[in-house]
């Protein structure tokens, strides 16, 4: 496909745009909103839930509502993207995201309440659910942005040089984007509300959007504009019924008497788990036969390729729990205040970010295999160390601290290899369809990861409270019996962190020749 650029823009092709760089400030803003909103909640969900009344089962959705969406309509707001304008799509993502947040922001308030009430809906209507279907919206709304504003840096920054820097601006933020949403997340949660957790982005995104509108140039792909629906409604519908059979099994068997839960043999657990697998493997079929297919296999059936994506599938399966249950550990069971959970996840980003300094210089000279397998035994370690915590006799000094420092070291050493087999010797126009792919996986993986290991410290739960009916106190679950739930959650993450081993002794085999030395080229 060709690029073309809006009329009013064509100044641009004559030499760089002189406020390039404020485009790029604009651009990275949103990126940073987009991934500090991935991570934000985490710190506020406690608290939410507790207000909402949400069940534990459930709690994920918080969290998973955004990711599913984010990674399941990610492909697609790719392509809408580029055949409807990148910049158009850019600005309408960043009104529909902060719409999307203020709604979330007025969850559970009494002029959310009066509203529903208005229309004759149910009031229960604007709690638990309402903020779900808020964080779902956030996710569709930023997978139009994150794709608009990769392919806006690359169509603004023509020059190889200050397109690498751009591209490292673009990937620092970033990198460091769940760290500073954690930091945020506790300050608002301890010194406003958990709500400004969302609400907080309604004045970013508006201002962002009203900035972008002079200084970012519109460009769109001119070539077929054919969308792949059927494959958009088969993907998102299949993880969606996976999601929810998973947590399916972690639902209450009997609410209000006792802990027991439904379990994996449940039959709306199996209906769901099965009509999920059904629509994936439809998908796929979908795919080699699609004329215009959402995702060309041609791209994930490279072994280097497929193998990156599928480590990142594990990857994102494995840490994204971590940080929801390190949270609740830290608030519930060593009693921290939300602004100093979200402090307490700073050695792991410092951590990702110094290493990554010097992944990126030892790639070229050692190539990728070496270090993706030091990587991910090191980080499987720090993952380990996390199942050494107990209700007693353990502090964040002595496990949780060592383990962030040891885990970020050893994952940064995946991270950077990863991202670069992930795009090995893949044609220029498919540049935009991988990177997609990529963040698709982690963004699924996460999703899945979250929900499987919500349902297992559920099971987990339960059956600790039946070996040790002394745990069940009038106040409920006794500590132990929580961490013995953290634990698991744990070890399972360790576990899923072995796919990512598998991926790389199996199917990546890339070598230090093929790792391409121009800065910026991956990014790219």
């Amino acid at each position: 496909m060709s690029e073309t650029l809006d009329p009013a823009d064509r100044t641009t092709a004559a030499g760089p745009d002189p406020r390039r760089w404020l485009a790029l400030g604009v651009i990275a803003t949103a990126q940073l909103m987009i991934v500090l909103d991935a991570s934000i909640v985490n710190i506020a969900l406690p608290s939410a839930q507790a207000d909402l009344g949400i069940s534990d089962a459930d709690r994920q959705w918080v969290v998973t509502a955004y990711t599913l969406a984010f990674g399941g309509l990610l492909l697609l707001g790719g392509r809408i993207a580029d055949y409807v304008g990148r910049k158009r799509i850019f600005v309408i993502g960043l009104v529909g995201f902060a719409l999307a947040s203020a709604l979330g922001g007025f969850v559970g308030t009494d002029v959310l309440r009066d509203v529903v009430d208005l229309f004759g809906l149910d009031p229960s209507a604007a709690g638990a659910g309402m903020l779900y279907s808020a964080r779902a919206l956030q996710g569709a709304f930023a997978a139009l942005m994150a794709p608009a504003a990769l392919s806006l840096i690359s169509v603004t920054f023509t020059e190889a040089k200050e397109r690498a820097i751009a591209f490292s601006v673009f990937g620092a933020l970033s990198g460091g984007g769940a760290a500073i949403g954690l930091i945020v997340g506790g300050v608002l949660t301890e010194y406003a509300d958990w709500r400004w957790c969302l609400g907080v982005n309604v004045p970013i995104a508006l201002a962002t959007a009203f900035a972008a509108v002079p200084l970012v140039h519109e460009s769109k792909a001119q070539g077929n504009t054919k969308y792949d629906i059927p494959g958009v409604v088969m993907a998102t519908l299949g993880l969606v019924s996976l999601v929810y059979g998973f947590t399916e099994a972690a639902r209450a068997k009997n609410p209000g008497r006792g802990f027991e839960v439904q379990g994996w043999t449940d039959s709306s657990t199996v209906t769901f788990l099965g009509i999920g697998l059904a629509l994936l493997v439809a998908f796929v079929i979908w795919e080699l036969r699609a004329s215009q297919p959402l995702l060309p296999l041609r791209v994930v059936l490279d072994r280097n390729r497929g193998g990156s994506n599928i480590l990142f599938l594990f990857l994102g399966a494995g840490m994204f729990p971590m940080f929801l249950f390190v949270t609740y550990y830290m608030q519930l069971t060593l009693g921290y205040s939300p602004l100093r959970s979200g402090f307490a996840f700073l050695p792991f980003s410092v951590g990702m970010i110094i290493t990554a300094g010097v992944v990126s210089q030892l790639l070229p000279k050692i190539g990728p295999r070496p270090i993706l397998l030091t990587g991910i035994l090191v980080g499987t370690a720090g993952m380990l160390w996390l199942t050494q915590i107990s209700a007693e006799g353990s502090s964040y000094w002595t496990h949780v601290f060592p383990s962030m420092i040891i885990m970020s070291t050893g994952l940064a050493g995946v991270f950077i290899p990863a991202s670069t087999t992930a795009l090995l010797r893949i044609e220029e126009h498919d540049t935009g369809v991988g990177s997609a792919v990529l963040n698709t996986a982690q963004q699924v993986g996460g999703s899945l990861g979250i929900a499987l290991l919500n349902t297992l410290f559920a099971s987990s739960l339960t059956g600790y409270l039946t070996d040790h009916p002394s745990a069940v106190t009038q106040a409920g679950p006794a500590d132990a019996a929580f961490v013995h739930g953290y634990q698991t959650t744990f070890l399972w993450s360790a576990i899923l962190f072995l796919g990512c081993l598998a991926a790389i002794v199996f199917l990546i085999n890339a070598r230090k020749e093929d790792v391409p030395t121009e800065p910026g080229a991956v990014a790219a």
